[in-house]
């Protein structure tokens, strides 16, 4: 295979795997979570997927304004927290991160912040024991409130 074939065939996965997380199914709770909370908190995206693939994707869901900023890779998670937790000038304290992988209960570990795991039905816990889970987003305003 030369390179250039090599090349092709990583664009078509990338674009491939692109239209598949556009067209699933959004987490059960989220749409009325984020609804209810667009204009009272500070929201962020701080994802491992490469961020010239991650805003279109959001943009495309309709998620865009929902948003104060949409982060990804290159950038670590932690190095990217603590940049908004500087912009902002937010506390950890003060912020809650949640994620459904282990690189974000240690991007939260890393620069102070609460976290929350997020573990689909079926699926294996993959945080520490003691770490605060919720399977849906339906109950995370008053698991954030429990904090």
């Amino acid at each position: 295979m030369t390179d250039e074939e090599l090349a092709a065939l990583c664009r078509q996965y990338s674009a491939d795997v692109v239209d598949r997380v556009i067209a699933s199914n959004p987490i059960p709770g989220s749409r009325e979570f984020l609804e209810t909370h667009k204009n009272g908190l500070a929201m962020y995206v701080v994802s491992g997927t490469p961020e010239d693939e991650l805003r279109p994707i959001v943009r495309a869901r309709g998620l865009k304004d929902y948003f104060d900023g949409v982060f990804g890779s290159p950038k670590l998670k932690d190095a990217i927290v603590r940049e908004v937790l500087a912009e902002r000038g937010f506390g950890p304290d003060e912020c809650v991160f949640i994620g459904d992988a282990p690189t974000d209960h240690r991007a939260a570990a890393d620069t102070g912040l609460y976290f929350i795991g997020r573990v689909g039905p079926g699926r294996e816990n993959p945080f520490p024991p003691g770490t605060v889970v919720i399977e849906d987003l339906y109950k995370l305003a008053a698991t954030i409130e429990g904090l």
